[in-house]
This record gives C-alpha cells, structure tokens and sequence, in this order.
C-alpha cells in the first residue's frame, strides 16, 4: 500500500498515471479479502484497480515459482492497460538479503547485480529506502497493510536470511545493508553494457558508462567513446550496439 500511496501523490504532479494490479497466487484463501482491502484503498486513491488469479507450477523453490508466475501476471496485465513500466516495491534490505543468497549459492558478477532501481519494464521506486523507512511511512499515514506468513517461515532460505544472517551482520557492521546495496550497484556497473559489431562485450570505465546512462536518460543518438590502444566506438546509448 505504502508504494500505492505514493505514486498516485506523485502522479499528478510528474503527470504520469498509475494504474494498481493485485496477484493471488492461490496459495492462501486469506489473499481474496487481503486483494479486496486494496482495491478499496486504491479507489480511496482514485487509482484504477485490477486483480488476477494466477496457477503456480508444481515443482521446488515455491517462491521462485510463485515469483514467476506474479511477474508473468503484472506483464499480462501492463499489456492489457497499454502500461509502460511496472513499479515493485522491493527496498534496500529486500535487495541485501538477494545479494546475501546469492553469495551462500554460488554467484558471478552479474548475479550479483540484482534488484537496480530500473531493470527493463521493471522500476523499484522504492529500493534506495530502508524498510524501517517504509514501515514508518506507513504508520505516519495509518495505511491498511497485510501480512504474509510465508515471509516468516524458516523454511525458505530468504526468511532465515532475514530473521538470522542479516541481524547478525547488522549487529557486526551497522551500514552491511547499505555496503551490500553498494556492492550489487558496482556490480551493474561493471557488467559490460556495450556490444561491438562482433557481438563481443566492449568494458567502458566508469566514466564512460555514467555518460552512456546520461545519454540514454536524455534520448541520445550517438555517444563516442575513446578506448585504449586508440580505438574509437560510436555506440547507440539505446541499443548499446557500437561500431568502429
């Protein structure tokens, strides 16, 4: 709700608008009444309110799953409503807990590049705050919230990484979640973003690659980039396509 709340203030004011989409997984009955107290919310809001049912696939890993199955939803549903963008409402300590399991699991760099502010169709307006700060904003604005029981359930990972791993790191390192948002920030940052005419990835430093995301941020053509050895690339901030 908190996430709701704030883009439908926002939206007049940046003139955009928001349209709130609601994913039953069917895997709790309590969901249907926890959607019901949304659209009510979003129409206090004066935002437009859908809801789908969706089949989560047997299998392991009932979260990846489900995950899957949500995000395949919210994409139906942005195709159906002509949406350009699907905001989520991950925050910076959902973001330090994926870079935390990807750790334990065995990772590269790029799996370490998780969860970025803007990643496709997808935003996270919300990943630069903590969660204390979202739950305080919504006690501040006395929002209708809900629980769900499988975020504390130790029998998925990601919740004991929540209740034990990243207590006890906070306990050791007071900034550990925002040195691990560091992390998977540098992380994106040195993941090549461009490709040359061979398909192979071209390595920018990171001032060439602040000057790629400025250009793409204002609808650049062409940028020129200077790269060792005297070799010059004429890239596309678009497609990151580059050409000699």
């Amino acid at each position: 709700m908190a996430l709701l709340h704030v883009l439908s203030r926002w939206a007049p004011r940046l003139g955009f608008e928001v349209l709130a989409h609601g994913v039953d997984h069917g895997l709790r009955p309590e969901a249907r009444s926890e959607l019901d107290v949304a659209a009510d919310f979003a129409r206090q809001s004066g935002v437009s309110f859908t809801r789908s049912v969706v089949s989560v696939s047997q299998g392991g890993n009932l979260q990846a799953r489900a995950r899957r199955a949500r995000y395949a939803a919210l994409r139906e549903a942005a195709r159906h409503q002509r949406a350009g963008l699907i905001a989520t409402a991950h925050h910076a300590d959902d973001r330090a807990e994926t870079v935390l399991l990807r750790l334990l699991r065995g990772t590269s760099l790029r799996g370490l590049a998780v969860l970025p502010p803007r990643s496709g169709d997808l935003i996270r307006p919300f990943v630069r705050a903590r969660k204390a700060d979202v739950m305080a904003h919504i006690a501040r604005h006395h929002l209708p919230a809900a629980a769900d029981p499988s975020n504390e359930n130790p029998r998925f990972v990601r919740v004991r990484v929540r209740q034990q791993l990243l207590p006890l790191l906070i306990e050791l390192s007071p900034q550990i979640v925002d040195n691990l948002n560091a992390l998977a920030d540098d992380a994106a940052e040195a993941l090549p973003a461009v490709l040359d005419e061979a398909g192979q990835p071209v390595f920018l430093n990171r001032a060439q690659r602040r000057e790629l995301r400025r250009a793409r941020h204002v609808g650049a053509r062409e940028r020129i980039f200077h790269l060792p050895g005297g070799r010059v690339l004429r890239v596309n901030p678009a497609t990151g396509r580059a050409r000699s």
